[in-house]
């Protein structure tokens, strides 16, 4: 098959590396991909949310099969647009994707189907939320119900925090994204990641990763896209991935076929380990970014076959997802700034130094001048290595952090804690 890939991050560059080994895959194009991508793709200047332009790319160089890699332009239509033209596309239809681009659309879909979530109101302008609040305990969680990059959450541990996020969200702080708020009842327990890939009625499981959000050791600091992952996550075992297999991912593939919205490509659930069981935090239409890093490291087999499979109704017939039993883990490196204005145009070296040993270095936010790799977004390199334990394989990540000359970056340097710690135990 001809592949396009859409995006130009570090999933991306996992999935361009992974896609390149399949045997299904002749020839690969990516838009507009990155410096690291283009070692394995051919790349078309094109944006990842132009989707009249990617359009017209597939119909011009005989392209077979496209992978979305961001879920901005699976939002906006991308693959109706290919359906229309029989091209097979790995990610949902506009309608499914709303589970990523409606927050408040998901937790209506869980209340309908009886999926464990969050308790929650949809507010429609500011003084409807600021009224919703006082049924709400504090610490209350108040969403951005559009696509925010990851960052449209505010855990707000008093009212006026609350009232200021809403306050900025109304106010035009995340764009369009905060047309609408959610405001949530605060989950505890631990977090963890939970894959899928759905063809519209059968499912698989694809693994389970654990992400770092907040952009400082110990869990400090603003949230970000995510500074670092690991996978698999020890703490989501067999018997709790069955159960988010059967109260939370099943539930929604049927419920969306029900609505004649079917759901094709990955399910990337967010989830909350609570005292009563997994509970569904959010839905991304998309692999996550850093965890589908750790995930394509680990993943062995035909990437291209399985993702057409999924794309196709085809999951039945397929060889199910094979991951190694090694442990994965991965340390963004971010720009300077990030996660508020990053420092761009940073020189990066050493690079080829890193990987020694096995370790790969996917590009997340780079550009090339001249024969230098530059710093060009605000999270710059995913450094990823594996291990038999999430310990080794964090040392193992580390070290090759530490062999790039990359000034006017950072990471940070606990990436994997809550594991390690168990570890030593």
């Amino acid at each position: 098959m001809n592949i396009l890939l859409i995006g130009s991050g570090g999933r991306e560059h996992a999935l361009a590396w992974q896609l390149a080994q399949s045997p299904s895959c002749a020839k690969l194009y990516a838009a507009p991909g990155n410096p690291g991508i283009e070692v394995y793709a051919e790349c078309a200047p094109i944006a990842a949310d132009d989707v009249d332009a990617l359009v017209a790319f597939v119909r011009t160089h005989d392209i077979d099969f496209v992978v979305a890699g961001p879920e901005a332009p699976l939002v906006a239509g991308l693959a109706d647009k290919l359906h229309a033209i029989d091209i097979p596309t790995f990610g949902p239809q506009a309608a499914a994707a709303r589970l990523e681009g409606s927050k408040g659309f998901t937790k209506d879909l869980c209340a309908r189907a009886g999926i464990p979530t969050a308790a929650y109101v949809r507010c429609a302008d500011a003084a409807e939320a600021r009224a919703a609040l006082a049924d709400f305990a504090l610490p209350v969680v108040i969403k951005a119900d559009g696509l925010a990059a990851g960052k449209g959450v505010i855990i707000a541990e008093t009212r006026a925090e609350a009232e200021a996020a809403i306050d900025d969200m109304f106010g035009g702080a995340f764009g369009g994204a905060g047309a609408e708020v959610v405001i949530e009842e605060f989950l505890t327990g631990e977090e963890a990641s939970f894959f899928a890939l759905s063809d519209g009625v059968n499912v698989v499981a694809f693994g389970s990763a654990q992400d770092h959000k907040r952009v400082g050791d110990g869990d400090t600091g603003p949230n970000t896209g995510g500074m670092g992952a690991y996978s698999p996550a020890p703490v989501l075992t067999a018997d709790l991935e069955g159960e988010v297999m059967e109260r939370i991912i099943r539930p929604t593939v049927a419920a969306l076929a029900a609505d004649g919205t079917p759901y094709a490509g990955v399910l990337f659930a967010g989830l909350m380990l609570t005292d009563e069981g997994p509970k569904l935090i959010e839905y991304n239409c998309r692999f996550g970014d850093p965890e589908c890093q750790v995930l394509m490291i680990r993943f062995r087999g035909d990437l291209a076959a399985l993702l057409h499979a999924a794309a196709t109704g085809g999951l039945a017939e397929a060889p199910p997802p094979m991951l190694t039993h090694d442990y994965a883990l991965t340390v963004v490196m971010a720009a300077n700034g990030y996660p508020g204005t990053p420092e761009k145009g940073g020189a990066i070296r050493g690079i080829a130094e890193a990987e020694a040993g096995g370790v790969r270095v996917f590009h997340a936010g780079t550009a090339r001048e001249d024969r230098t790799i530059v710093a060009a977004g605000g999270r710059v390199l995913n450094v990823t290595a594996t291990g038999k334990s999430v310990t080794e394989a964090q040392a193992r990540a580390y070290a090759a952090v530490d062999k790039l000359d990359f000034p006017t970056g950072f990471c940070r340097r606990d990436i994997g804690w809550r594991e390690v710690a168990r570890e030593a135990e």
